[in-house]
């Protein structure tokens, strides 16, 4: 089986060919295919997967190419990670809005909204290639944001797009074994978009056990969603909410922290990563040094997340116990697992609603818990929103069918519609000025001013 990861000078490609590398089920991926377009960053990364996969006798081949076409061709599978504009523009998009008294955090706000704004596009052109050159491969997608991105793709690739995160995973995990159950055999009722989704129930042997985890403070704040929001914000919720909603919970006191911080994390990752790039891909660098300032890096990366955020809520820096994400590499092997050998699971996805939630149409991209199987994903039946919920879910999926608007017409007035009513954006001469600012450091939005 052949995987194509486009993308594939990214950071977080070895996590998945380290899972990959864990595999030994027939058949299994036997040949990776890296494309980017950067030539540095796919040496780099050729080297990483080199040093993970000394010793593996059985270790998939790995090429790499910088032709989009030649990466495609007889893919089975493809994954998309890319970034738009790369880490400069993240950083870019979170400067922009915060001199503006925003939010500019990469999927959030007003950053999330021109990171799509310069992404579908791109997105878009993407699927065209693949339904031309690749049309039975399945397309997983992680490029964010990721919402918004696997809708825009789905309008040439329909159900065979099918987006991840990692998010309501590890989130799933950490209340499962706070509750003393193997996540593995625990049901999560979670539903909403991505990044912007809730936790309602989480069976154990048919009994929802979420109750007695939210009246017990000790074990609320234990885990890091607890000590984000806290125990009394989470009992009103009854829920546990994704931690990205802590942009939307505490947007004021995170737009401060954002303001007051030495440095971004955009431009965090952007410094960190160009050292890493710089080392893994230089001349000297060895296939065994590569892998260590891989790992090295990466523990960096991982305990500094959403340092702002604990900031915010007094919570220090995260607690080993936090540092274990939900493993979109696992979710993505589980993703392809289910659908090549139809070995039928159950996962958290990015999908087309087809009536899943009444208050959506049936395009809209939603993220809830999903069967698979050879035919793809299918989205489970899910209780309706609460009204809380529903105000917050449709006010952003209207922003994002109004970046795919904007990203197909390329008109002014179409975007600073997409960032005026965003919940996080408040008001329209803001919005203005955002649009104005993003045109200005961003060549591929410079039409809009």
């Amino acid at each position: 089986m052949r995987l194509t990861i486009l993308g594939g000078g990214g950071f977080r490609v070895p996590l998945v060919y380290g899972a990959l590398l864990g595999d030994h089920a027939e058949g299994r991926v036997s040949h990776v295919t890296l494309y980017d377009e950067d030539p540095g960053r796919l040496t780099a990364m050729a080297r990483v997967l080199a040093g993970q996969a000394a010793g593996v006798p059985d270790a998939p081949t790995v090429t790499a190419t910088r032709d989009l076409d030649e990466a495609l061709r007889g893919a089975d599978f493809v994954f998309s990670a890319i970034r738009v504009g790369g880490l400069d523009g993240r950083a870019a998009d979170e400067r922009v809005a915060l001199a503006e008294g925003v939010l500019g955090q990469e999927t959030v706000g007003a950053g999330g909204v021109a990171y799509g704004l310069r992404t579908v596009p791109v997105a878009r052109e993407i699927a065209r290639r693949i339904a031309r050159t690749a049309p039975e491969a399945w397309v997983i997608n992680f490029t964010n944001p990721a919402g918004v991105v696997t809708e825009a793709m789905a309008e040439e690739l329909g159900d065979r797009v099918i987006g991840i995160c990692d998010s309501p995973v590890g989130l799933g995990r950490r209340i499962a074994r706070l509750l003393g159950a193997r996540p593995e055999e625990a049901w999560i009722d979670y539903v909403g978009l991505n990044h912007l989704g809730w936790v309602r129930g989480l069976r154990i042997a048919g009994r929802d056990e979420l109750p007695r985890l939210l009246a017990d403070t000790a074990a609320l704040e234990s885990f890091e969603e607890g000590r984000l929001f806290g125990a009394e914000w989470l009992r009103s919720l009854g829920a546990i909410p994704n931690e990205y909603l802590h942009y939307y919970y505490f947007n004021r006191d995170t737009v401060r922290a954002y303001q007051e911080a030495k440095q971004t994390r955009g431009a965090f990752l952007r410094d960190q990563q160009r050292g890493f790039y710089a080392e893994a891909g230089g001349p000297g660098a060895s296939a065994g040094s590569a892998l260590s300032a891989w790992d090295r890096t990466r523990a960096e990366r991982e305990a500094t997340y959403m340092a702002e955020n604990r900031e915010v809520a007094g919570v220090g820096e995260r607690e080993e116990s936090d540092l274990e994400s939900g493993g979109y590499e696992k979710v993505a092997l589980a993703l392809m697992r289910a659908i090549a050998r139809d070995e039928r699971a159950t996962l958290i996805l990015n999908v087309r609603n087809r009536g899943t939630l009444s208050v959506l149409d049936a395009e809209a991209v939603i993220e809830v818990p999903c069967l698979v199987d050879a035919n793809g994903a299918h989205p489970v039946a899910v209780a309706p929103l609460p009204l809380h919920a529903v105000g917050l879910v449709t006010s952003v999926k209207a922003v994002e069918r109004e970046v795919l608007a904007a990203a197909r017409s390329g008109s002014r007035t179409d975007a600073v519609k997409a960032f005026a009513l965003h919940p996080l954006v408040d008001s329209v001469s803001v919005a203005r000025k955002l649009v104005d600012g993003y045109a200005a450091e961003h060549p591929g939005l410079a039409h809009l001013r």
